[in-house]
């Protein structure tokens, strides 16, 4: 059976509130040189252009940046969730995480169309192939989810929070979709400091550079943007504070090893 795409808001529509207060990406002296807790519109929109062009070499670029690791980060996070638990992926990009999730109730958000239309054909394909009912697909920002609450026994966030345009209010959202005593789990860049940071921001700045260079044969490739929203990001410590500011219980946020190139943050919702 089809299961409904759900409209979102456009990027019209998210002018009109969320996260606007942020500092511009340009201009971020206040923050010592980068805002944690979000991005403004425009460079939210410059961004989400960018995300779509990596569409064709997303899976290639990112298996060589990460030495691997990301298959090993999403086997991780998958293997939080039990057989038969409903879960939404939020910022589910071309569906390189959502397609692994065997025996649960699938929901997949993403802002663009175009990624959705990637990971819907890439996902149901995969759920067919194991007899599995085709996902659902909700097109729509994680800062304004258009779900009912108390709905999923888990959220997953790959590598998508740190483009949420405000991430306590994504985080926010997330809270209230998910059902009492339901867990977040998010993955994505590893920052335990500001030293180990800068240690990123080499990399992201030089060897990601040369790799999507080489994959893409262009050397106007979208990576070039993508590694400001590591610049950008903040330390685990940060997240841990928001995550726990918002409610969450039982909140832990950790490096992954062997790298030490990405984070692994967990909250659960209080029962009710």
């Amino acid at each position: 059976m089809e299961r409904t795409v759900l409209g979102g808001l456009s990027c019209s529509d998210m002018s009109k509130g969320v996260g606007t207060r942020h500092t511009p990406m340009g201009t971020r002296d206040a923050t010592g040189g980068y805002d944690p807790s979000g991005i403004d519109l425009e460079a939210w929109t410059i961004l989400e252009a960018q995300l779509e062009a990596t569409i064709p070499n997303y899976d290639r670029v990112n298996k060589l940046m990460t030495f691997g690791q990301d298959k090993r980060w999403r086997r991780n996070v998958r293997n939080h969730a039990a057989p038969g638990m409903k879960v939404l992926e939020v910022g589910c990009g071309p569906g390189s995480f959502a397609e692994d999730l065997v025996g649960l109730d699938v929901t997949c958000l993403d802002p663009s169309p175009e990624m959705l239309k990637v990971a819907k054909k890439r996902v149901d394909a995969a759920r067919a192939s194991r007899g599995e009912e085709p996902a659902a697909y909700v097109e729509a920002i994680a800062e304004s989810i258009p779900l009912e609450d108390n709905t999923f026994d888990m959220v997953f966030c790959l590598f998508s929070f740190r483009d949420f345009q405000d991430k306590r209010k994504g985080l926010e959202e997330i809270y209230r979709v998910l059902k009492p005593g339901g867990q977040l789990v998010i993955c994505d860049a590893g920052k335990a400091n500001w030293f180990h940071g800068l240690a990123g921001r080499i990399w992201m700045a030089t060897a990601v550079q040369v790799l999507a260079r080489i994959v893409t044969k262009d050397k106007n490739h979208p990576w070039k943007g993508l590694a400001n929203t590591y610049s950008h990001y903040g330390t685990n410590g940060y997240y841990r504070t928001m995550i726990k500011d918002v409610g969450y219980q039982e909140v832990q946020g950790r490096l992954l090893w062997p790298f030490a190139m990405a984070s692994r943050f967990r909250g659960t919702k209080p029962e009710q």
